[in-house]
Order: structure tokens, then C-alpha cells, then sequence
């Protein structure tokens, strides 16, 4: 099977492509990618990093690979940095995914409640029109609220499964616990264990699983389990072992686990 990753490359800073190029081909999947741009750092705790915006480079890729007659089994983009980015994945999409191939879209928007540098809410909107094209969507709670207006889960889940088969709500706090929100034939949650602190990263390890584990043939409910158990593992690991967080996961380490998982549910 044949996977596209769509995402920055951010050259120091384990995070993007450089978690899911090798997430997804330890899977035992070929992994294409596909750059959005060029950083020499990711953004979140360095400064006077480096970012090179790739809108003109993606386009002859495409094409290049149009040549090809390149088809894929799924295709997942992650952060795209403008607008016109995301027009170009719906195009991707359109041109590249295989008739009744998975489309899966983690609609980077911000963290803690606010966007991220550079985005806003008419960003937002456009990420909306890109998950209505999608089979999957992950996005964490502050994502969610971006993307539905509503803090409350259900609520946000419910909006979401109007435009999306499948919305999953990442790391949604409650008053009784950490939980995956998750739409499959009705409202479903799978509770998660919780380490206190910020670990980038995070997110897209856990989403680089996700798409292996739906290409291997796990239900999204077994899917996410174990996406969830490879992600706190690594986390764990992460907090006893790497002094600067911003330097991204140690899941390199807990990848032999994640893949007895794996091939024990498969």
C-alpha cells in the first residue's frame, strides 16, 4: 500500500515529515511525501529559525508525478501555511487518491485555545472546507473549538460528524479525565492516561500511527488505542530521558512496541 504525507519539513525539532516518514513506513507501508515548506527549526520554542515556503516546488512535484501515474491507498496532510495550500491538498486529493482510497486530514490551527502564528478565523474556514473532503479528521480540543465555535465535546464532535464520517477529537480534557472523542455510528470515547507538560510532536506522532493503523485494516476504535498507547509511551519516555522538550518525542525508542501492538491487533 502506498501512503502520501503532506507537511513541513522542519529539519531539527522531531515533529511533520520527519515523524511521519518513518512512523508510517515502520508500518510497513511505502510513505511519499509531499513538502510544504522548509524550516530549519520547527517555530515552537526556538527563534531565528529559518522557513521557505514550497507552493511552487509542490506544484511541479505534481505534475512530475502525474507522469508517473501515481495513485494512492491514502493521503494525510498535516500543516499547510496559507490558504492557497490548502486549495492545492483538495487538488492533491482530486488527482492522486485512488477510487476508494482514505483521506485523512489533521487541521493544524493552534494550540491552548488560540491560533497559531499566522492563522485566523477565515484560515479556519478554509480548514473546514478541506474536512469536508475528508474520510478522518484529528484534530485536538483547541482545534475543535477553532473549527466549530464550542468548548463542549459532544457538541463539537456532532457539528464535525455533519461534515466528516469519521471527526476524532484528540486530548479532550474533562471533568472526569483525559478521553478520544470519537464518531462511529454515534458518539464513542476511549479514556487515555495523561502526562502533565507540552511535548511537540505529540500530535503527529500520534496521527503518523493513526494512518498506519488504518492501513493495516485495524477499526478505528483499535486504531486509535493503539496510536494512543504508542504516543503516551513515547511521552513517558520523553519526560525521563530528554532534558529540552522542544527537540520533540523519543518515540524512536517505543516504536518496537508500537509495532508488536500493531501486528498482535492486525
Amino acid at each position: 500500500m502506498r501512503v502520501l504525507a503532506i507537511n513541513d519539513i522542519s529539519c531539527v525539532g522531531k515533529c511533520s515529515l520527519t515523524v511521519a516518514l518513518p512512523v508510517i513506513s515502520a508500518c510497513g507501508l511505502t510513505c511519499d511525501i509531499l513538502p510544504t515548506a522548509l524550516l530549519s527549526t520547527h517555530t515552537g520554542g526556538f527563534t531565528g529559525y529559518t522557513f521557505l515556503n514550497l507552493d511552487d516546488e509542490m506544484k511541479k512535484i505534481a505534475d512530475h508525478w502525474e507522469t508517473l501515474g501515481l495513485k494512492y491507498d491514502l493521503i494525510y496532510s498535516g500543516y499547510l501555511g496559507s490558504r492557497a495550500q490548502i486549495a492545492f491538498v483538495k487538488d492533491i486529493k482530486r488527482r492522486f487518491l485512488k477510487k476508494g482510497g482514505v483521506f485523512v486530514v489533521d487541521p493544524v490551527l493552534g494550540d491552548n485555545f488560540t491560533f497559531y502564528k499566522g492563522f485566523d478565523k477565515a484560515f479556519a474556514d478554509e480548514m473546514l472546507s478541506l474536512c469536508k473532503e475528508a474520510d478522518y479528521i484529528v484534530p485536538n480540543e483547541t482545534e475543535s473549538y477553532l473549527l466549530t465555535g464550542t468548548k463542549d465535546f459532544s457538541a463539537a464532535l456532532e457539528k464535525l460528524a455533519k461534515i466528516c464520517p469519521h471527526p476524532v477529537i484528540t486530548g479532550a480534557q474533562t471533568e472526569d479525565g483525559y478521553f478520544i472523542y470519537y464518531q462511529d455510528e454515534g458518539e464513542r470515547r476511549i479514556p487515555i492516561p495523561h502526562v502533565d507538560g507540552s511535548f511537540h510532536g505529540a500530535g503527529d506522532v500520534f496521527a503518523s500511527a493513526f494512518c498506519g493503523c488504518l492501513m493495516r485494516g485495524l477499526p478505528i476504535e483499535r486504531a486509535l488505542s493503539v496510536s494512543a498507547n504508542f504516543c503516551y509511551h513515547a511521552i513517558r519516555r520523553t519526560e525521563k530521558e530528554v532534558p529540552d522538550r522542544k527537540y520533540g518525542l523519543n518515540y524512536e525508542r517505543e516504536i518496537f512496541g508500537f509495532l508488536k501492538e500493531l501486528e498482535a491487533n492486525v
